[in-house]
């Protein structure tokens, strides 16, 4: 870490949560210490119920360690990652989770049972990843997509993720947020494809998302910086004020969320979207408070969509 702040999680969404019911959350292959602990800790905080499915066994002395006591917690026995990734998604479109959380598993094996086409939580829509991401001292923030599921995403796609992360912002409260499809410039250059892309999805978003401010291309200073958006000259709603960030590629979104963190100690609040059900994909170098607030915006969304 370049940043010595601690890493908060941010209270507006602890206290958005706390207006609902503890969402019923899937720990899937609860069994490692991060797993538990972080399924711990959201429950002391009133964001979820807990539903535990992995290794039994393994689970009571991960929880005994540690001092929670499971006597009220559902727990469903599974073999290896395999199984309790199967359990969790039957869980999920049964209807008897409301959200899942990925524990000790392989994401591919995770990914894999949500998203098969007969037994899945596919629901039409392409599934992508948002970041929500806060830093300490400023009451800004802002989505980041798609930082970790679509990798060089194509047009159909990025209207996927400009409809799911505007329809999680409509979940956080904001009616009409604004949307900032990135690129190096503001001006359409045929020879960079995110800016003839992000043209193309403004003009699409002017008759398909009436509930945002989409615009696009644009380079990241004019989209976070009413400074540099005036002295460029740049006057749309967007400008300077964007909301959510809609980043060309894998890359892009990768490195800006981990600049966030590293160096400016933000907090990366992370979920799948487009499934029946948010989807929690931590990570074993996530801090408990990263996690925590993931937890806090799957139980969220749970509640809205």
């Amino acid at each position: 870490m370049l940043s010595q702040q601690p890493i908060e999680c941010p209270n507006a969404l602890l206290h958005n949560a706390a207006q609902y019911a503890p969402a019923r959350t899937a720990i899937v292959n609860a069994t490692s210490a991060i797993a538990i602990e972080s399924a711990y800790l959201a429950q002391k905080a009133g964001l979820v119920e807990p539903v535990l499915v992995g290794d039994k066994a393994i689970i009571s002395q991960l929880s005994k360690d540690m001092g929670w006591d499971l006597s009220k917690i559902e727990i469903h026995h599974a073999a290896d990652e395999e199984d309790a990734a199967q359990k969790s998604v039957h869980l999920a479109r049964t209807g008897k989770v409301n959200a899942i959380m990925k524990g000790q598993i392989h994401t591919d094996i995770f990914m894999k049972a949500i998203v098969n086409r007969d037994t899945g939580l596919r629901t039409g829509r392409r599934l992508s990843h948002a970041f929500y991401m806060s830093v300490p001292g400023s009451d800004r923030t802002m989505i980041i997509t798609d930082a970790a599921v679509n990798i060089a995403p194509d047009l159909k796609t990025k209207q996927a993720i400009i409809q799911n992360s505007v329809e999680m912002m409509h979940a956080l409260g904001n009616k009409k947020p604004k949307v900032a499809i990135l690129s190096a410039t503001e001006e359409v250059n045929p020879q960079m494809p995110s800016s003839t892309d992000a043209a193309t999805l403004t003009e699409w978003a002017k008759d398909e998302i009436l509930d945002a401010f989409v615009f696009g291309p644009m380079a990241l200073d004019n989209a976070i910086s009413p400074e540099a958006a005036r002295i460029k000259g740049i006057d749309n709603p967007v400008a300077g004020k964007a909301d959510i960030l809609v980043v060309p590629n894998i890359e892009t979104g990768n490195a800006m969320f981990k600049q966030l963190v590293y160096c400016d100690s933000a907090c990366a609040a992370g979920i799948v979207l487009g499934a029946s059900v948010p989807i929690v994909l931590t990570s074993r170098a996530d801090p408990p408070a990263a996690r925590l607030a993931s937890m806090a915006l799957a139980a969220i969304v749970a509640h809205i969509t």
